[in-house]
């Protein structure tokens, strides 16, 4: 697979899976992912699967600061409705990462190991998402604003004339250069940017807690 030599840059996520250990799938139970796990969940790198990689990666070093974040382990709820904009990308993202699902995911083994109802959507929450760890009251609100991201002005009538067919190859390749050229910026220039991302420790009150 060739792609954007930028994606190589992008902090790993190290996390700890126990149900890995547990089923043998590894035996330490560390996955390393890569912004490319991502992109190929989504098929696709945008503005909107960077945000969501990198407000997962922002989360978690606030939830485990002195530790490998444990997969499983962590509650997602997010501001918007599952079938808002992007919300469902963003999920999906976020779900690959902290393994947080809906409905649909595992139930667990002996009420041990479950990622079932970790996720939930149309939230009341006052950021765009909040990380919350089940076997403590740390909790984390996290938002971002690519608006500050700069856009090329050529970026909009690229896309329309590709997506128009009217759009040889080099248009084609020159508008897939600029997008991405955002989401490196994105990434790269802005990660750590409290403009660009906010980050908000709460806590979760213990009844919470599942």
């Amino acid at each position: 697979m060739s792609y954007p030599a930028f994606f190589a840059e992008i902090p790993v996520i190290r996390l700890r899976d126990p149900l890995a250990v547990f089923l043998g799938a590894s035996d330490d139970g560390i996955f390393e992912y890569r912004y490319l796990d991502a992109i190929r969940l989504a098929g696709h790198s945008c503005p909107t699967v960077a945000a969501a990689w990198n407000m997962t990666r922002l989360a978690l070093q606030v939830l485990y600061p002195d530790e490998l974040p444990c997969r499983g382990n962590i509650r997602v709820n997010l501001r918007g409705g599952v079938e808002a904009g992007v919300t469902g990308v963003i999920g999906s993202v976020v779900s690959l990462l902290t393994g947080a699902a809906a409905q649909g995911g595992f139930k667990g083994l002996a009420g041990q190991f479950g990622r079932q109802n970790l996720m939930h959507f149309a939230a009341e929450i006052p950021l765009e998402l909040r990380f919350s760890r089940l076997d403590s009251v740390l909790a984390v609100d996290v938002a971002c604003d690519a608006g500050s991201i700069p856009v090329a002005p050529e970026m909009p009538l690229l896309m329309r004339q590709c997506l128009e067919g009217r759009g040889d190859a080099a248009a084609l390749q020159r508008f897939g250069s600029l997008w991405q050229a955002r989401v490196r910026c994105l990434l790269l220039e802005h990660g750590d940017d409290p403009q660009v991302f906010t980050v908000r420790p709460a806590t979760t009150a213990r009844q919470d807690l599942a």
